[in-house]
Formats: structure tokens, C-alpha cells, sequence
């Protein structure tokens, strides 16, 4: 009589608890309302105030046009096929970065939202030197900034020309250059990766999956760099801004950099500019044009979304593109700005 034997069955590995984002965010919220009155206490610092209310400042103003940029990135992922951007965008680079440029003009928004509909773009086949003119275009010649600007200089309207002009030719520049000795291995897979064709259908959930995922990952760097901003922003004394308006070429060197560290939303950076009447129109036009072009947190945004090596070569090019693009057109349309 031949026995059958039969295999025990196989248990399923027991699922492990896995500490996520959100669980993380929970136990810092409990703890911060538990301890709220010993927080105080301890955080009841002039220079931790002043520096809690950039890092508010900054992800506040910043927050609402990166939800916008990635409801852009979604729609493009889930609604545009890349078929229909080839043929929309000239095929040589050189006519397709003047394309980019000029579309940024249409797009009302700030650099934290840029990044994602420039990361989506080239997914689905645009060419990167267009994609980055985008990037670079779009925060600072949008009607909103413009108007911002005026605003903040109505005794000055020709700032807003020259602002127009400093950021458009960084935007085209930056672009040509990509599009002449930009190389493709620059940029992290993950900005290259194309999304497969999406079936009739589920194009919500592909939309709705693509924008949660990218707000999850530029939230991250959007925060790291408004701490970096506050850190900055207590370190630097009020007094020395009296020492600019003495020294051009120095005022144009510092307000360049104190863009960069202070990384105020483009729509923004126009009041705090005017505010400082110290400082002459010259070197405010520098901070308005290199501030949506680099700083803290766009380099955070550019890391975590195009990769390091893209980010290490194309923030420090930018810079220099933008100052340089912000003097000329300050010399020609504001005469020096002194």
C-alpha cells in the first residue's frame, strides 16, 4: 500500500511593521502637542523665532505653487501623450529653447513648481534644454511676478524691464548652453524614466499616483531647504546691507548671494528687495534675477530630482549666467542703477 505524502503547507513569512514618513510626521505632532508648554520654554529664543518664522515663511509662500507644479506634472504624465509634445516643440533644440522660454510667460507660478513639470517633461520626451529653459522661465517672467514687481517699485518701472530681460536671457542661455554641452548622464534615470501609455480609463489614478509621488519627493527638499534658508537668514546682520549702498560692485556680490541663501518665493522676493532702501536699484535687480534662477532650496529640489551630478554642475553655471544676464540688462535699461 503506498503511502501519499503530503508537504506541509508553507507559511507566509510574518509581515513586518515598517516605519514610514507618516508615522514618523504622527510621533513628531503627538510629541510637539504633548510638550507644547516645555517647548516654548525651551525655543523662547529671539534668533529660534526669528528663524522658525523664514522656515514657516518660506514653505507657506512656496507650498501652494509646488501643489500646483505637480498637479501640472500629473496632468502632463496622465493626459498628454509624448507624441503630442513632439509635435507641438520644434525638433532642433536651438528653436525649442526660445519655445520654453516664451512659454514660461503663460504659466503663473513659482521655481518650487517648475522643477516637477520640467522633471514630467522630459519623461514623456521633451528635449532637456527646453525642459530646463522651462524651469529656469517660468518663475520669473510669469505675469504674477511682474506684477509683483511693479508693485514693489512703483516709482520704478523700469525695474520691471529689466527684470523681464535679466531672466529671460538667463532662462535662454542656460538653455543653449545645455542644448551644446549638456550630456544626458547628467540627469538621474528617475527624470528620464517615461511612463508607460496610459489605457482609457485609469489616466485619474495614473494622474493622481504621479502628482502624489512627486509631492511627496520635492516636499522633502522643499523643506530641507527652507531650514537652510532660516539658518542663513538669522546669520546674516541687519547692519550690513548700511555697507552696500556704498559699494556697487560689493553689493552686487552680496544681494547675489543673500539670494541664493535666502530663497524667497519669486512671487515675494520684489517687496523684500524694495524694502531694503539702502541697497541701489543694481544690486536689487541682481537678487531678483539669481534668486528664481538658484538658490538653497531649488538646489535641494534639483538633488533629489534630477540627481547630484546634474545639480552640481548646473546650479554653479546658473549663477554665473544670472549675475552676469542681471548686470548687463541693469546697465542698459536701469543706466547702472546707482
Amino acid at each position: 500500500m503506498e503511502t501519499i505524502s503530503r508537504s506541509a503547507p508553507e507559511k507566509k513569512p510574518a509581515r513586518r511593521f515598517k516605519i514610514t514618513s507618516i508615522e514618523v510626521l504622527c510621533a513628531i505632532l503627538l510629541i510637539a502637542i504633548l510638550g507644547q508648554s516645555w517647548l516654548q520654554q525651551v525655543f523662547d529664543v529671539p534668533a529660534l523665532r526669528t528663524g522658525s518664522t523664514v522656515f514657516v515663511a518660506v514653505c507657506v509662500q512656496a507650498l501652494p505653487f509646488l501643489v500646483l507644479g505637480v498637479l501640472i506634472s500629473g496632468a502632463i504624465a496622465a493626459f498628454v501623450p509624448a507624441r503630442v509634445l513632439e509635435k507641438v516643440l520644434p525638433r532642433r533644440a536651438g528653436a525649442a529653447v526660445g519655445v520654453a522660454g516664451l512659454a514660461g510667460v503663460a504659466l503663473p507660478g513659482c521655481e518650487c513648481a517648475s522643477v516637477p513639470v520640467a522633471r514630467r517633461l522630459i519623461g514623456q520626451g521633451v528635449a532637456p534644454a527646453a525642459a530646463l529653459t522651462f524651469l529656469l522661465a517660468a518663475p520669473a517672467v510669469n505675469p504674477v511676478v511682474l506684477v509683483a514687481t511693479a508693485v514693489a517699485f512703483p516709482g520704478n518701472p523700469e525695474m520691471v524691464f529689466a527684470r523681464f530681460a535679466g531672466s529671460l536671457a538667463t532662462a535662454m542661455v542656460m538653455g543653449w548652453l545645455w542644448a551644446k554641452w549638456g550630456k544626458l548622464d547628467w540627469i538621474a534615470e528617475r527624470a528620464l524614466r517615461r511612463l508607460p501609455e496610459v489605457r482609457h480609463g485609469s489616466r485619474w489614478k495614473t494622474f493622481a499616483e504621479t502628482a502624489r509621488a512627486d509631492l511627496v519627493e520635492a516636499g522633502g527638499f522643499l523643506v530641507l531647504g527652507a531650514m537652510i534658508a532660516a539658518a542663513m537668514n538669522v546669520l546674516v546682520p541687519a547692519k550690513w546691507f548700511g555697507v552696500l549702498g556704498e559699494q556697487i560692485v560689493l553689493g552686487v556680490l552680496v544681494m547675489a548671494v543673500l539670494a541664493v541663501v535666502l530663497a524667497l518665493c519669486s512671487e515675494a522676493d520684489a517687496f523684500v528687495a524694495a524694502s531694503l532702501t539702502a541697497v541701489p536699484l543694481l544690486p536689487k535687480l541682481v537678487f531678483l534675477v539669481v534668486g528664481p534662477a538658484i538658490d538653497v532650496k531649488l538646489f535641494a529640489l534639483q538633488t533629489g530630482t534630477f540627481g547630484k551630478s546634474f545639480a552640481l554642475r548646473f546650479a554653479p553655471v546658473t549663477f554665473v549666467v544670472a549675475l552676469s544676464c542681471a548686470v548687463v540688462s541693469g546697465v542698459l535699461i536701469l543706466g547702472g542703477g546707482a
